[in-house]
């Protein structure tokens, strides 16, 4: 459910300049993968017809060129193996691979057509569909970063229920009757690894820069084409399943408030790369953590602001603007 707006400026000057930071590696499917790397899983899902089909596996092809470039584990369901009658076996099997409790995120990346029937969600899959429940469930045992992009129809409702701590979810639909085929599908495929996407400038895209820049263009497309737009993408970072839509950001800052003053989405997700740059690759797993930490503490520092003492509030912020300086920017 999308959240009502009510006009504000939520910003984070302070961190410009910042470095943000990971670090990842190769190996495309296999029998195990490098449980220190992060893995991305890339789901085709059944066309039911040529002209969509090619566009899933072209979108599918611009994750593997991101992930060879990112240098991360990759598997790929339904793209070389598209005459597989059960692509859901196939995901349990490679989500059972997967090391439960790490801090290497896990990417899964859902790109086809979905279904919604008033009650569950689902994404059409060779064989049976993939629903966001069993999604759900087949998540419950992992206690690491996961980010989920289901960049289908219908695909509201597995925000719902797939929002959690440390998660990412972005949904191509706002609802689950927005049941047209998206363009998102093709859009935030060829956002992640485009440098245009990187709107902070710092040398990589992040995940919520590329939702950005896929939504802009999904947007441009409708305009263009003189249609009413039938998708509206939702992204959900911190857990509480509402989502925040793309026109509430100017560049990576949010612009307008929750109603009931419900924290926005967005801060975690601009800590999630897949392509790094090389300044960002060369802080260690442990450095990565304790610079993640202090981002999400300054910004809700800044939440806080207008209820704090001036005085307070600013020897606070530069205690923690000086900790993170020290970590991220070598002397």
């Amino acid at each position: 459910m999308e959240r009502i707006a009510v006009s504000r400026r939520f910003v984070r000057a302070e961190l410009a300049g910042v470095l943000i930071v990971a670090c990842s590696t190769l190996l495309t499917q296999a029998d195990e993968t490098n449980t220190t790397r992060p893995t991305v899983i890339v789901l085709r899902g059944a066309a039911g017809e040529e002209e969509f089909g090619k566009t899933f596996t072209e979108a599918a092809a611009a994750w593997q060129r991101a992930a060879e470039k990112a240098n991360v584990n990759l598997v790929q369901i339904g793209v070389t193996n598209a005459a597989a009658t059960n692509d859901l076996q196939l995901l349990q099997t490679a989500l059972d691979r997967e090391p439960k409790e790490t801090s290497a995120e896990l990417w899964i990346v859902l790109l086809g057509h979905g279904t919604f029937d008033g009650r569950e969600a689902k994404f059409n899959l060779h064989g049976p569909d993939l629903s966001a429940t069993t999604l759900s469930n087949a998540l419950l045992s992992f206690h690491r970063p996961v980010a989920v992009i289901n960049a289908a129809s219908s695909s509201s409702p597995f925000m719902k229920a797939l929002s959690g701590k440390n998660r990412v979810v972005v949904t191509a639909t706002r609802s689950g009757v927005e049941e047209n085929y998206t363009r998102l599908n093709k859009f935030i495929s060829e956002a992640i690894a485009d440098p245009e996407a990187d709107l902070d400038k710092d040398g990589q895209t992040s995940l919520l820069e590329a939702f950005l820049m896929a939504s802009r263009r999904v947007n441009e497309f409708y305009k263009s084409e003189g249609r009413l737009a039938s998708e509206h993408a939702l992204l959900d970072d911190n857990g509480d399943a509402l989502g925040t839509p793309a026109d509430w950001f100017r560049g990576i800052h949010a612009v307008k408030k929750a109603a009931n003053n419900a924290p926005l989405d967005g801060m975690r997700a601009h800590q999630w790369h897949l392509v790094r740059s090389k300044d960002d690759q060369k802080l260690s797993p442990e450095q990565r953590q304790k610079r993640d930490d202090l981002e999400l503490e300054i910004g809700r520092l800044r939440e806080h602001k207008a209820s704090m003492n001036e005085d307070e509030y600013y020897q606070k912020l530069e205690s923690l603007l000086t900790e993170l300086s020290n970590l991220v920017i070598p002397k």
